[in-house]
């Protein structure tokens, strides 16, 4: 086998393309966010780290979820009149079979909506995909926003000897 194939259990002997990684700036990371409908927010529940599939929406710099009724809720909302809890909402779209797409990360004080015609607003701009109760909207203040691409590099062209 040459170093252009690896080996995939479930297919055998592929071509491993040269790949190149690309930084997001943080306007393009924002408007990939915005184009996926799931991610996954990561937080602290019981001292210890979690991570929970949530749906999202990318209203300007802010990432917005529906809280449902778990125990991961408590975790999420800060106790009125804080400034939040900080937390990191992830999200990406990398095709299986190329391993080419992106990846955004977003860190950030989360906040629940109070207002209740805006956490109106917010939940009907969500489309849940469990039909568990909803519990409140959150938001992400975007404080640092980062990303990446991964896209197809040409390989290098040998010089003739």
């Amino acid at each position: 086998m040459d170093h252009e194939t690896v080996w995939r259990a479930d297919r055998g002997p592929v071509p491993d393309p040269m790949r190149s990684t690309e930084q997001l700036d943080r306007s393009e990371a924002l408007r990939l966010l915005g184009t996926v409908p799931l991610g996954r927010i990561v937080f602290t529940h019981q001292a210890l780290p979690a991570i929970r599939p949530v749906n999202h929406v990318v209203e300007g710099e802010d990432v917005i979820i529906r809280l449902d009724e778990g125990a991961s809720r408590a975790s999420l909302v800060a106790t009125p009149g804080t400034p939040g809890i900080v937390l990191a909402y992830e999200a990406d779209a990398i095709d299986p079979d190329t391993h080419l797409g992106w990846s955004v990360v977003v860190i950030g004080h989360a906040e629940l909506v109070e207002n209740h015609n805006e956490a109106e607003r917010l939940e009907a701009l969500l489309d849940p995909w469990t039909n568990q109760p909803m519990a409140g909207v959150l938001r992400i203040r975007a404080e640092l926003v980062t990303g990446f691409r991964l896209g197809r590099q040409p390989r290098p062209i040998s010089a003739a000897g």
